[in-house]
């Protein structure tokens, strides 16, 4: 009550107000064009709910939209020193991470990932899910193999398909056989990797993922791959398949 008393009366009518309508009220603010707007919002939700995976990723996508890296960083860094085992807001930071990569130098760009790895890790040591191991294992292959991190990339990749077998098939999950081919491409092995991608769309026919590496020759393929892992590229971590499912 002290801290909401001496606090702005709009700041303190925020924290007052309910997630949902938090969440509402951000929306409606990105929709408008004011992404900065709805920073503020989304920031009292997530501290009201700071395990919420879909608050998170909005609030990111807002972030990115108002290229306010350094302050998702920050908040975020807050929220899991503060709710140490909140495994959603950890995985959050370490997308936050990931966010900012495209628009930093080489150098950074080793130093980002490498400290998103640190949080998907803490994640997963919190929870295991299909979504943890997928993004961790998915991460470690954006190292060139010399890092000699790609056999951690497959065992992450495998734990995931092995995860989502034990429960309902998702049409995401097919990423994961996606992911797991590409570790087999980093490691030039090639007949395993289209392996994995055909035994994915068996199960996931149609996916485009997989089929946009089947349906390239070796030379094509290499291509394909060479710029999907471009660190100048934005990874998608918007996590939207997830919410379509519901």
């Amino acid at each position: 009550m002290i801290v909401l008393l001496s606090a702005p009366a709009g700041r303190a009518e925020v924290a007052a107000a309910a997630p949902q309508k938090l969440v509402e009220r951000a929306r409606a603010q990105v929709a408008a064009g004011d992404a900065t707007a709805a920073l503020e919002a989304y920031e009292a939700a997530l501290a009201a709910e700071p395990d919420n995976l879909r608050y998170g990723a909005e609030y990111r996508q807002a972030v990115i939209a108002a290229a306010a890296y350094d302050r998702a960083v920050a908040f975020l860094e807050q929220l899991t020193a503060e709710h140490p085992q909140a495994a959603n807001a950890h995985l959050n930071l370490g997308f936050a991470f990931v966010d900012k990569i495209p628009t930093a130098g080489a150098i950074t760009q080793v130093i980002l990932a490498n400290t998103a790895l640190t949080h998907f890790s803490a994640a997963l040591e919190l929870d295991e899910t299909w979504l943890g191991r997928y993004t961790r294992g998915n991460s470690y292959l954006y190292w060139p193999a010399i890092f000699g991190r790609t056999p951690l990339g497959i065992a992450d990749l495998e734990r995931a398909i092995a995860l989502a077998g034990e429960g309902e098939r998702r049409p995401y999950h097919a990423r994961a056989y996606a992911a797991l081919g590409d570790g087999y491409w980093r490691l030039e092995d090639l007949d395993k990797a289209r392996e994995i991608w055909l035994r994915g769309l068996e199960l996931f026919p149609g996916d485009p993922h997989l089929r946009a590496r089947l349906e390239r020759d070796d030379d094509a393929l290499d291509a394909f791959l060479e710029a999907h892992f471009a660190t100048d590229n934005r990874v998608d971590t918007t996590l939207r398949e997830l919410w379509e499912e519901e």
